[in-house]
C-alpha cells in the first residue's frame, strides 16, 4: 500500500505553490549519518555522481567532504533513486543532511511512491525523520518519513487550489 496518495498530496508537488526545489533534510545528523547515506546509495545501486565545482570525482568518505574548508568549491552528490528522479545532496554541515528534488520530476502516484521509498530508505537506515519543506521555508515540513509510523506521512494540511 502507498505511504501517500497522489490526490491527497499533489498540492505539495505543485511548483507554483511549493517552489520547484523543495528542501529535504534530516535534522540532528552527524558525519556518521552522512556516511550511512553514502553507503546506502552504493548498496541500493542508485546511480550517482559526486562533484566539487565543475570537477567530477570519485565519491569520498563523508568525513573528508565535511572537513573541507569553507572557501572550497561547492561539493554535491547527485543521486538518481529512479531513472527520472534526481536528488542533489549538499554537504553544508555535518549536523543536517540536506538535498533538493525537483517537484516537476515527482508528478503522479508512481513517482510519488518512488520518492516515498527513497525517503523511507534513508529514514530507516538512520532511524531518523526525513522532512520536506517548501523551497526556502526550512522549519515548516509538509511531509516526511516518520520513524515510529515507519512510513512517509503528511505533516501539514494540504493546500486548497
Amino acid at each position: 500500500m502507498a505511504d501517500l496518495l497522489w490526490d491527497d498530496v499533489s498540492c505539495f508537488f505543485d511548483p507554483d505553490l511549493m517552489g520547484s526545489l523543495p528542501d529535504v533534510r534530516v535534522p540532528d545528523a552527524s558525519a556518521e549519518d552522512w556516511q550511512s547515506v553514502l553507503d546506502l546509495v552504493v548498496e541500493r545501486g542508485w546511480e550517482c555522481q559526486y562533484s566539487e565545482g565543475a570537477t567530477v570525482l570519485p565519491v569520498p568518505r563523508a568525513e573528508v567532504v565535511l572537513a573541507r574548508s569553507a572557501d572550497a568549491k561547492c561539493a554535491d552528490l547527485r543521486v538518481w533513486p529512479t531513472a527520472d528522479v534526481l536528488a542533489i545532496f549538499r554537504f553544508h554541515a555535518d549536523d543536517e543532511i540536506d538535498f533538493d528534488v525537483n517537484v516537476r520530476e515527482l508528478q503522479g502516484q508512481e513517482r510519488l511512491d518512488g520518492f516515498c521509498g527513497f525517503l523511507g530508505g534513508i529514514g530507516r537506515r538512520l532511524g531518523k525523520p526525513v522532512l520536506m519543506d517548501p523551497e526556502g521555508d526550512s522549519g515548516h515540513p509538509v511531509l516526511g518519513f516518520d520513524v515510529e509510523a515507519d512510513q512517509v506521512v503528511l505533516l501539514a494540511e494540504p493546500m486548497v487550489r
